[in-house]
């Protein structure tokens, strides 16, 4: 179907608005597609916080391009969807290789994280990473072990203290007691 040079126009910005909205972009290469892929891949997409969109591939290249992102020749390849991830992109890699395991309708052509281009093999690393709310987490863990570990090394002298206190009490309760 061919698009008026206006109707381009405007389909460039929408792209450029997802991409700039975006903290990572994936795009996988589609094949053999039907609604009920694409609409099962877009609810699992969308549960992540992210878009699933069909692409034409020479207009997304133009964003690429515009955008100063590293260019793959990968992208251009075959029938592109594109997977806008606006709040983690660790969960987002998980949805996409959940969406890519087992079956031969989407493969991952590849990706960027920021500006930084991403092959396969980088977006599996990316989707074996815990989640946000883990990580954040961990370094909270990390951060306060230090203080905590502090803190007992502090009060431990006085627990030692308040132990032979109540030694000595009991001790001198119990022949008063007899």
């Amino acid at each position: 179907m061919a698009f008026t040079k206006g109707r381009k126009t405007e389909i460039v910005d929408q792209y450029k608005k997802w991409v700039n909205q975006s903290q990572a972009v994936f795009v996988l290469e589609y094949s053999k597609m039907n609604m009920k892929a694409v609409d099962i891949a877009r609810a699992k997409v969308r549960d992540a916080g992210g878009e699933l969109h069909v692409v034409k591939n020479t207009l997304f290249k133009i964003v690429i391009d515009e955008s100063g992102m590293p260019k793959s020749k990968k992208f251009s390849d075959k029938s592109s969807i594109v997977a806008f991830s606006h709040n983690d992109p660790a969960a987002m890699a998980k949805v996409i290789a959940d969406i890519t395991k087992n079956t031969e309708v989407f493969k991952v052509k590849g990706g960027y994280l920021g500006k930084q281009l991403l092959d396969q093999s980088q977006v599996k690393a990316l989707a074996d990473l815990p989640p946000l709310p883990v990580m954040r987490a961990r370094v909270l863990g990390m951060l306060l072990a230090p203080a905590s570990q502090l803190v007992r090394t502090l009060a431990e002298p006085a627990r030692s203290l308040a132990g032979v206190f109540k030694a000595y009490s009991e001790k001198e309760a119990t022949p008063a007691a007899s």
